[in-house]
């Protein structure tokens, strides 16, 4: 059987990068200087799907890195209910692959009305949403096929990190990103195929991440159910010892993601936790939890890094996945690649 498309293509995530970081490097150090200028109040920003999920991300990032607060408004705040939004004072970040739906784009027109400054992270930079928007940000992915996302979610996050450094200009976080395109390379070397070959007959399962690394796991519950066509639900470390624990059995599969940081500690207890009620949990992190399969990461990630590198090792096994379930990855059925949401 011949690779699928969405494989192939999440293994050009750590050139995407490459490419990117020096396609970008001029606007985002003007882009900074304009922000640093602006004193901006918040941020917030607009997406839907891969793109959403990889502005929480970015959204733990920018909070982190310059203290300010990031808040994800409803594009149908627009679209469907006319509101107009007071937005003075603050950076409106709108991220679309296609630049094309018709609810970003009418959100981020409110925007401008409001008083924002207005960025699109975009893939194609001749849609109707780099024209609108004051600053574009090519994510340079090039051509996508796969119904579901890979390099060019990746490439958003790696967009967010370069705006995190330029609008911070923490050295740390410099020397991270110009680390970004070798530790995906690294990580499109790790083998996560025996997690995957566990789920080839699974019902449903829970992804667990938290803080930078939420994002990732509600992309990854996002793959499952649209290539394998496997139920999952991303929750926080927190969150998932609430309710959705009255779920877990024997046998439940689990997949919990370790942020590498200050929050390793609060998802490491999650995860003995629910492999303790019989669980089958996969652990993706620097250090082994006991009664859990470990999942092989790059050495020495930093921890902003940390998520990107878990996508893209899972980005590397998802499409074996489907395949075993009889599914065709790259044409999940009812979806297309451009969604024109109101």
């Amino acid at each position: 059987m011949p690779e699928a498309l969405l494989a192939r293509e999440a293994a050009e995530s750590a050139d995407v990068a490459a490419r990117q970081i020096a396609a970008n490097a001029a606007a985002m150090a003007a882009l900074g200087e304009q922000l640093r200028r602006r004193r901006p109040a918040f941020v917030a920003t607009c997406a839907r799907g891969s793109s959403d999920h990889a502005a929480t991300y970015g959204k733990y990032l920018i909070e982190r890195a310059l203290g300010l607060p990031v808040a994800s408004l409803g594009p149908s705040l627009a679209s469907v209910y006319r509101e107009e939004l007071d937005l003075s004072g603050a950076v409106f970040i709108a991220i679309s692959q296609s630049g094309r739906s018709p609810d970003a784009l009418r959100l981020t027109e409110a925007a401008k009305r409001g008083g924002a400054l207005t960025i699109g992270l975009i893939n194609d930079t001749t849609a109707p949403l780099a024209e609108l928007v004051d600053v574009t940000l090519p994510l340079s992915a090039g051509p996508e096929t796969s119904v579901a996302a890979t390099k060019s979610f990746l490439a958003t996050c790696i967009a967010f990190l370069h705006l995190a450094v330029a609008w911070s200009r923490e050295p740390s976080l410099m020397e991270t990103l110009e680390s970004a395109p070798d530790f995906l390379t690294q990580a499109g070397n790790c083998d996560w195929s025996p997690f995957f070959q566990r789920l080839e007959q699974a019902s449903s399962l829970y992804v667990i991440g938290r803080g930078l690394g939420l994002g990732i796991a509600q992309e990854m519950a996002l793959k499952f159910k649209e290539t394998c066509r496997l139920h999952a639900e991303a929750f926080s470390a927190a969150e998932v010892l609430h309710g959705p624990l009255a779920l877990v059995r024997p046998g439940f599969p689990v997949l919990a993601l370790d942020p590498s940081d200050e929050g390793s500690d609060s998802t490491q207890s999650a995860a003995r936790t629910v492999a303790s009620l019989g669980a089958d949990v996969a652990y993706a992190g620097p250090l082994a939890v006991p009664s859990t399969l470990a999942l092989p990461m790059p050495a020495d990630v930093p921890a902003v890094l940390a998520p990107l590198v878990q996508a893209r090792a899972f980005y590397g096994g998802i499409a074996g996945l489907a395949a075993a379930r009889g599914l065709d990855p790259d044409r999940p059925p009812h979806l297309s690649k451009v969604t024109r949401t109101l």
